[in-house]
């Protein structure tokens, strides 16, 4: 883990709230400001996109894996997880959407200057929970790393590997409903990216709250989906724009938040159950190469290839059912997001904060 002072930037703690003692999993320093570097004017028209080598575009706890569970959706050719959970779940479970899933899982990494959580977690730390853990890449990433822990990661869907650390399992099971563990059975609790999916975030973090060991540590890292940008390159009636207001409007219509950044459900709900010492890193995540930080540059280019691999994925069950906006223009919209996203004069970023607390002894 690398230490305090050797943070790249990329997080703001928030400013008066009181620091843990400075360790390995301190926050980092604040970030600098996202600077463009200088570039030649881009329109975007461009479809080779050059300057990247990254890739082409292109129920219970304890619940054994029933045939119902495999029993998948295949809603316009892509599948979804089984009616056995929550059918208003936006993201489909195949693999082109496991391999954004885990690109998400690298510029993550990045961001957090190569760390996997922030909270000062102890070294000698026993149980973990992973919560939402998708291809469950977070969960074998944390195993390796602490091989005398024991890591449950749970999802919706049987996507993720079998062949793991003898230190992880995976369950399925869906967050929304119960938990079944015990009381203070877990050491560290990690949720991340479940924007979209949680109809009630307080219940969320009081279930946490039952399962965290006194003096353990829960962490929730949440990306606002809504493309800004410091410069006005993100035009109000640009296809960036769009994609904010459409998942904003799809998360109020289900009643399961896009906007938990916003909203600041993180700080509030861990406040609520009960934890203290509640610190909160934020970032500007940028899509694209165009910061002159090398390594946020680094960073912007795998959030513009997780989206650029599957737009369709992320937004075709939004657009089409649950706002049911107008069909003849999806195919525009995904193509003018698509330009945008090349465009190099779009200095473009998302926001994404990072909160956690520890349960009283």
């Amino acid at each position: 883990m690398a230490a305090q002072a050797s943070s790249p930037p990329g997080a703001s703690p928030k400013s008066g709230s009181k620091s843990p003692a400075a360790g390995p999993n301190s926050p980092p320093h604040p970030q600098d400001d996202l600077i463009p570097a200088d570039a030649e004017v881009d329109n975007g028209d461009d479809e080779d996109d050059n300057d990247s080598a990254l890739g082409d575009e292109n129920t219970s706890s304890t619940a054994s894996v029933a045939s119902s569970i495999l029993n998948y959706r295949t809603i316009n050719g892509r599948t979804f997880h089984s009616d056995r959970h929550n059918l208003e779940y936006f993201a489909p479970n195949d693999e082109r959407q496991n391999e954004s899933v885990d690109i998400t899982h690298h510029y993550l990494t990045l961001l957090l200057g190569g760390k996997l959580f922030l909270a000062p977690i102890k070294e000698n730390i026993h149980r973990v929970l992973d919560i939402g853990t998708g291809t469950g890449i977070w969960s074998i990433d944390f195993a390796d790393l602490y091989p005398g822990a024991s890591v449950t990661g749970t999802d919706l869907s049987p996507i993720q590997p079998t062949w793991v650390p003898p230190n992880v399992r995976f369950e399925i099971d869906d967050a929304t409903q119960p938990w079944t563990w015990p009381e203070n059975n877990f050491d560290f609790v990690h949720l991340r990216y479940l924007f979209g999916s949680i109809a009630d975030w307080p219940e969320l973090f009081r279930q946490a709250f039952f399962v965290c060991a006194p003096g353990g540590w829960v962490e929730s890292g949440e990306c606002e989906v809504d493309f800004i940008s410091d410069d006005g390159t993100v035009e109000p009636d640009s296809a960036l724009a769009t994609w904010g207001r459409m998942c904003s409007e799809a998360g109020r219509k289900i009643g399961r938040p896009f906007t938990v950044v916003a909203d600041g459900l993180q700080r509030k709900g861990l406040e609520e159950a009960g934890f203290v010492d509640i610190q909160e890193a934020d970032y500007k995540l940028p899509v694209g190469g165009w910061p002159q930080n090398r390594d946020l540059a680094e960073t912007g280019q795998f959030v513009k290839l997780t989206l650029e691999n599957d737009l369709e994925g992320y937004s075709f069950f939004l657009w089409n059912t649950i706002l049911q906006w107008p069909k003849d223009e999806y195919q525009i919209f995904l193509m003018q997001t698509r330009k945008e996203l090349k465009n190099k004069n779009i200095h473009s970023y998302l926001r994404v904060k990072y909160v956690y607390g520890r349960k009283p002894t």
